[in-house]
């Protein structure tokens, strides 16, 4: 994939360039009194969550970790999917090889959270970025068990052209029946091969335990995923595209 600034994964970039060193001194005030670069309104956590889906930088001073660490998840056909999730939680690991999906989802054993990861899918023809989204949020609503209209706090949609490509990014922070919920995705349409290929994300909690939730699990499992040992962007074939996006991490010519 040789796209050199895939809107979907430019934050992984951004974020580890907004972070320092771990020196202890702990994510606290910088992300408690955060707000939002581009939704006034949103404060605190998720305003800098809110953010770093977007592609901008976050006051992050640590490595966010998982503070009571429970069982390890790794993908059967995508080892690199591959985090420590958190006591009181399960992962079930999404297969579908008719569309080539690979994902998982993280469900809090209470169902009341619920953090979605698809790294790679693929549709025939292009696919508008707001049909993506849409799919993603009616399925939230459902899981939840809502049939309103939820309350849109923030929206965002970009696009970018390539030679290659034509790319979209699209984010929704949504509250609906005291349940706050953020869903991003990424198309990559190939005119060439006539595909479209989709890398999104759900996370979604209580209003009143959202801002928690981004400090204790939805950041920690991302940055696993995001990062090596050494703390740097894994990236085998050296494509510009981090490995837990890119279909073939091993040949920089995919997709």
């Amino acid at each position: 994939m040789k796209i050199t600034k895939c809107i979907g994964t430019l934050s992984i970039l951004i974020l580890l360039t907004a972070c320092s060193s771990d020196d202890g001194s702990g994510n606290g005030q910088e992300i408690q009194s955060a707000r939002s670069q581009i939704c006034n309104n949103v404060v605190g956590p998720t305003a800098a969550y809110w953010d770093y889906s977007n592609a901008l930088p976050i006051a992050l001073t640590q490595v966010p970790l998982i503070q009571n660490p429970g069982p390890r998840f790794i993908h059967s056909q995508m080892p690199m999917i591959g985090f420590t999730i958190p006591q009181g939680y399960n992962a079930n690991e999404v297969t579908d090889f008719q569309n080539g999906t690979l994902g998982v989802n993280v469900f809090r054993n209470d169902n009341a959270v619920v953090w979605r990861y698809i790294p790679v899918s693929r549709a025939s023809g292009q696919i508008p970025i707001n049909n993506i989204l849409a799919t993603e949020i009616n399925q939230m609503l459902a899981f939840f068990n809502f049939n309103g209209t939820p309350e849109v706090i923030c929206t965002t949609t970009k696009n970018e052209n390539t030679v290659n490509f034509i790319s979209s990014f699209g984010a929704r922070l949504l509250n609906f029946n005291g349940i706050t919920g953020l869903v991003w995705a990424v198309s990559r349409y190939s005119p060439t091969l006539g595909t479209t290929y989709i890398t999104l994300s759900v996370s979604a909690a209580p209003t009143n335990e959202f801002d928690n939730m981004v400090m204790s699990t939805f950041l920690p499992i991302s940055w696993q995923l995001l990062v090596g040992n050494d703390k740097g962007v894994v990236d085998n074939d050296n494509d510009g595209v981090p490995a837990n996006v890119d279909p073939d991490d091993n040949d920089p010519n995919v997709p």
